[in-house]
């Protein structure tokens, strides 16, 4: 039975489903950061998800990067499967700007994280909502 990682749970809010992945937002405010999750046990690549996840997964990236791209008017959206540090598979989401604190570079580890104000969390899961109705199981109101 899938369970999302310990430090994803710790470090994130769920903002819903797709058939394959969970979305997750990571509750760090300086940018608009979001992570798929394949809902699959003890996957930590890509390869080792079957052809059908694969594509599924190639298919809710896509969809999803588009979706937050226009959303959230970015410059750039880094898409990165890391798992250095959480070794469940998971596919980081990151809306980056011109303007923002770490551009160009990463944002792993250039400034503290920020915690998102209530109004906040509730403006971005309606936002994502929205976009993403047509494909997406939301898991906040």
């Amino acid at each position: 039975m899938f369970e999302l990682h310990p430090q994803l749970a710790k470090d994130c809010i769920v903002l819903g489903d797709f058939p394959l992945t969970r979305v997750l937002l990571n509750k760090d405010a300086n940018h608009p950061w979001f992570i798929l999750v394949p809902k699959r046990e003890n996957i930590r690549e890509i390869f080792e998800l079957s052809e059908a996840d694969q594509q599924q997964l190639l298919w809710e990236s896509s969809y999803f990067s588009k979706q937050v791209y226009d959303l959230f008017k970015a410059d750039k959206l880094n898409v990165a499967a890391l798992g250095n540090m959480v070794p469940q598979l998971h596919v980081h989401h990151i809306v980056r700007y011109k303007t923002d604190v770490a551009w160009p570079g990463p944002v792993w580890g250039y400034v503290a994280a920020v915690e998102y104000g209530e109004g906040q969390l509730e403006e971005i899961c309606q936002k994502v909502r929205e976009v993403l109705m047509e494909q997406f199981q939301p898991a906040c109101k």
